[in-house]
């Protein structure tokens, strides 16, 4: 209902209308299952975007895909996010797996782990987080030796969505102990059945009945076609996986907040006090047109970085990683404030489970952590601008706009 398809092709419209569909068929019961923890993971649901040629969008028909763009795949994203965080990143993990094999895998490891993810026939997950710390990727502890013709890993991974049941893991390891952080990793494709062990299911306030675990690597041999991309340089698998990562949490988040926001008016249409309905009153008015001006921001940025992402991928645009931190950091921020606001519409029967606000906000709590902090996302988004501002521009030069602009001797900076 609050979507904006004005930045859309007729195209991407279109199928904005086939994720609704497809979204509109997903049984409610489902979705409650999963916030009681009754299922390991949503096998249905991806088995059934699959049916509808949904998963993976942007790669090749030969594996699966349908050869569309990052915003095509962000308008599905949107759709899939009204449903819940847990669905979509089951959903988002096709993309994100998917981008390494496809950009990084050879034949061999494309017909064997890209096309079954995207015929739903597999299920993969990632690995990044360790106990020892989240944000810094390059400082992962776990390593994997060569002995023979085999990798053998040791180490643990934890946080991993879907850790419980992937049939297989993409695995970032230690592999040259000598060299600086971000030339010593080497990113693995690791099947449970290598030797991965479970050693803890999270409770988590929300994103639930997604199996989330921390797994354990003791002495796991990894034969050496398992290696994705080259020895000892996983910085450049990582830097692009960070596209998907960031695009499908921030499109995502723009969906979830949108369901907590039409929920919202619809409760302030009916609910009344003092003998209005509650929508008359400023103090809920403004709320809601403070949340949807901020979700019709969040969504163009979101378009605008899928857009550039698009642009780079044809040679025509930089390095589109400010545009993409810019998005996941803002989204994640203003579906946190919006699905807040949404609540306090609601009042006290929204603290309830009467209404899906609760759970959807417990969802989006998460938000603004994963897939790289919104602190992070602001180290990165500084870390760009000032690179810009140091390169050759033909703009002109502002500072000589001022009424004083040549008295040098006041410009004093240090």
């Amino acid at each position: 209902m609050l979507e904006n398809n004005c930045l859309l092709s007729e195209e991407e419209v279109r199928l904005r209308e086939e994720a609704k569909d497809f979204v509109a068929s997903i049984d409610p019961e489902l979705i409650r299952k999963m916030d009681r923890n009754e299922v390991d993971y949503p096998f249905e649901f991806v088995r059934a975007a699959a049916d509808k040629n949904l998963l993976g969008l942007r790669f090749s028909k030969d594996y699966g895909g349908r050869n569309l763009t990052w915003t095509a795949e962000s308008v599905v994203l949107e759709e899939i996010g009204t449903l819940g965080m847990g669905l979509g990143c089951a959903y988002s993990m096709v993309s994100i797996v998917g981008e390494a094999l496809n950009r990084f895998g050879n034949e061999w490891q494309k017909e064997e782990f890209l096309k079954p993810i995207i015929k739903g026939k597999k299920i993969s997950a990632e690995g990044l987080t360790e106990p020892r710390g989240g944000s810094d990727f390059f400082g992962t502890t776990t390593k994997a030796e060569k002995k023979g013709n085999v990798w053998v890993l040791n180490g643990q991974k934890r946080f991993i969505a879907g850790g419980k049941v992937a049939d297989f893991y993409l695995i970032y390891a230690r592999t040259d102990p000598n060299a600086p952080n971000h030339k010593a990793l080497t990113a693995f494709i690791v099947e449970r059945d290598m030797g991965v062990e479970i050693e803890e299911l999270y409770n988590l306030m929300g994103f639930r009945g997604m199996g989330t675990a921390r797994i354990v690597f003791k002495n796991v041999e990894v034969p050496k076609e398992y290696v994705l991309g080259q020895l000892n340089n996983a910085r450049e698998i990582f830097n692009r996986m960070m596209i998907p990562e960031r695009l499908t949490s921030a499109a995502g988040a723009v969906g979830l907040a949108r369901a907590a926001l039409e929920v919202a008016i619809k409760y302030s249409e009916k609910r009344k006090a003092f003998g209005l309905k509650i929508r008359d009153f400023q103090g809920v008015n403004f709320m809601v047109a403070e949340s949807i001006t901020k979700l019709d921001a969040a969504r163009a940025l979101v378009y605008n970085a899928a857009k550039a992402a698009d642009l780079h991928d044809a040679g025509k645009f930089g390095d589109p990683r400010r545009l993409v931190s810019e998005a996941k950091y803002f989204a994640t921020d203003v579906g946190w404030d919006v699905v807040n606001k949404a609540m306090q519409i609601l009042g006290g029967i929204g603290y309830t489970q009467v209404y899906p606000v609760e759970r959807m906000l417990r969802d989006m709590r998460l938000a603004p952590i994963w897939t790289g902090s919104n602190e992070i996302m602001k180290v990165l988004i500084q870390h760009e601008t000032y690179k810009l501002m140091g390169s050759e521009v033909r703009e002109r030069d502002y500072e000589k706009d001022a009424m004083d602009w040549y008295k040098e001797w006041e410009k004093v900076y240090e």
